[in-house]
């Protein structure tokens, strides 16, 4: 039962971060990449600190030095880095290319996941991997020689991949923390205050660079749609994305997340076609399968011979 409530909620932790894309295209051409994040951020606490009453303080009471380094960590590759790569993307490529982009996540969480973590990687993962990365390579149009990227394209996309990258490091890193918290019987943050504090340290690392973009005259230019896409962007990209994925993360592997990781490109792509008249080419479509059968493949659960392993702490 635990397992099964954990896979609903990366399910659904992954559907919603998958509309960040979509949302950031609504902003990123008027707001600067770090007043998206911070207005987006404000909104996020808006909804999270009613929910979170009397057990943030004494959460941050009982917390010790090695718990706000992992959080500050977290906040840092989940979400300062994350979208100061994706959203700096999106001005370069295309909204449901950068969906599609993100789907290398799987992948690269795999990797260090077998890397940090000794998770298994057996031969279909792996060729998860290799499906992923050959996909990744057809959305470049290195198959193609009539079809050619600009170089200002290509930047974009590179910034999405370091995004997708970002993520994947926040992946590993939240189940290692899960993990250790467990192992030395140490008190399990509520997914709540864990989303919260993490949201307040991003805000504060963003806070200083939001200013340089002098944001107070494009945010008084800023249409309904565009703040309709930022309380989104706070509420369901951040706040309930963070809640689902932390009460995911601590019963599920970082392989079974890895797997669920794909629904952003999916989410991406889909609402880019039906949101923003995108229409993507074969050469998308196509490595957008790829990427999403690397997805499958990296997230099907290995077993071994001698013993049953399990997904749940």
């Amino acid at each position: 039962m635990e397992r099964f409530a954990g896979v609903l909620f990366l399910l659904g932790a992954f559907t919603l971060a998958g509309t960040s894309v979509i949302a950031g295209r609504f902003v990123v051409a008027t707001l600067g990449t770090f007043t998206i994040t911070v207005v987006s951020l404000f909104f996020a606490l808006l909804g999270l600190l009613p929910l979170c009453g009397r057990k943030l303080g004494q959460s941050i009471w009982q917390m010790a030095q090695r718990d706000w380094a992992s959080l500050f960590i977290q906040a840092l590759f989940g979400i300062f880095l994350f979208r100061m790569f994706l959203l700096q993307g999106l001005l370069h490529t295309s909204a449901g290319e950068a969906g599609i982009l993100t789907g290398a996540t799987p992948a690269t969480t795999v990797l260090l996941a077998w890397m940090l973590l000794k998770e298994p990687l057996d031969r279909i993962r792996f060729l998860g991997i290799i499906s992923t990365v050959t996909g990744i390579v057809v959305l470049q149009g290195l198959f193609s020689p009539d079809i050619v990227f600009s170089t200002e394209h290509l930047i974009g996309n590179v910034l999405v991949l370091c995004a997708a990258m970002c993520e994947s490091v926040f992946n590993v890193l939240s189940r290692f923390s899960s993990v250790k918290s467990a192992l030395r019987s140490a008190q399990v943050l509520d997914p709540i205050v864990q989303t919260t504090l993490v949201v307040i340290i991003a805000l504060l690392l963003c806070l200083g660079p939001a200013l340089t973009e002098h944001p107070a005259a494009a945010l008084l230019s800023l249409s309904i749609v565009g703040w309709a896409a930022l309380v989104w962007y706070g509420l369901f990209v951040t706040a309930l994305a963070f809640i689902l994925w932390y009460a995911g993360i601590k019963r599920c592997d970082a392989a079974v997340a890895a797997a669920f990781s794909g629904m952003m490109p999916f989410t991406a792509m889909i609402l880019s076609v039906l949101l923003l008249n995108e229409q993507p080419g074969w050469q998308q479509w196509l490595g957008g399968l790829l990427v999403v059968l690397g997805m499958v493949l990296t997230g099907l659960k290995v077993r071994s011979p001698k013993r049953q392993e399990s997904c749940c702490i």
